[in-house]
């Protein structure tokens, strides 16, 4: 570097450091983790116990009763179903949900000027995703922010991963419930929203949150919701509300075995709506 202008010589390296500094990660929590918490204490618990039981009968010291060795059988096979699942819980959390992100903001056409609101952001997953589509459009996100929900939720970390994913000034945060949204009608082009709905535990609270989502939506936008349960009263309540275009995606199969091992707690899917 000779150019002899040592100020510009001060903005080159300045440059490359910038440029050279690694981006840092977004830091988008785990989802439920008093369930993570609960299914690895299962998981010890039922381990332990089959453990303690088969050890005693082997040493030859105790009577152990059979069914007390089926029961425990029955422990350990539970306890390692229960591991699995907290370890892909865990997993989808740190890397899975960043792809799922993706292939769910795919389903729609982006123009890059389009008004988007994501209905529960959490720490800005959809949030931010759908902001690295825009170039002149906004992404705002609402929450109230429960802990139970997402570790490390507040609208901080929202902000925080929007500018290490290089997006801050497309991206606004505010606390709002989604039964009452603090907008005007036909204001969004797309609204998203990701695991959120669901925590609404009275139907008349969900349906409220639907027709609020209905009622903001411009004539030809898009909603994605992906929800873990209640798909049907979502596509009931939104094609009472203007939404008639509504189709239903996801896996069946994977659909088919979370319901089956969690006893038809979890049934995700995801409905793409269009409002007329």
């Amino acid at each position: 570097m000779a150019s002899g202008d040592p100020d510009l010589e001060c903005v080159i390296i300045c440059r490359m450091a910038a440029t050279e500094r690694p981006q840092e990660r977004p830091d988008y929590g785990i989802d439920a983790p008093g369930v993570v918490r609960n299914l690895f204490l299962f998981g010890i618990a039922g381990f332990s116990a089959w453990a303690a039981v088969t050890l005693a009968a082997l040493s030859g010291r105790f009577d152990v009763p059979k069914p007390v060795l089926v029961i425990t059988g029955m422990g350990f096979t539970t306890g390692i179903g229960c591991s699995l699942m907290a370890v892909g819980m865990l997993w989808h959390s740190r890397v899975g949900k960043l792809r799922s992100r993706e292939r769910l903001l795919d389903l729609i056409a982006w123009s890059g000027d389009e008004q988007v609101l994501d209905i529960g952001c959490g720490r800005g997953l959809l949030l931010n995703g759908a902001a690295k589509r825009l170039n002149t459009g906004q992404a705002t996100g609402i929450d109230v922010w429960q802990a139970e929900d997402l570790t490390g939720n507040g609208p901080e970390a929202a902000l925080e991963n929007a500018r290490r994913e290089r997006v801050a000034e497309r991206v606004v945060v505010q606390t709002a419930d989604m039964r009452k949204l603090p907008f005007v009608d036909d204001t969004f082009d797309v609204v998203v929203s990701k695991a959120a709905i669901h925590n609404l535990y009275r139907v008349e609270d969900r349906d409220e949150a639907i027709r609020e989502i209905a009622r903001v939506m411009k004539p030809g936008a898009h909603a994605l919701i992906e929800d873990i349960r209640h798909h049907r009263q979502y596509f009931l309540i939104f094609s009472q509300n203007g939404c008639t275009d509504i189709r239903r995606v996801g896996s069946l199969p994977l659909y088919v075995f979370l319901m089956l091992i969690t006893f038809g707690s979890l049934r995700p899917a995801t409905l793409v709506v269009r409002k007329g």
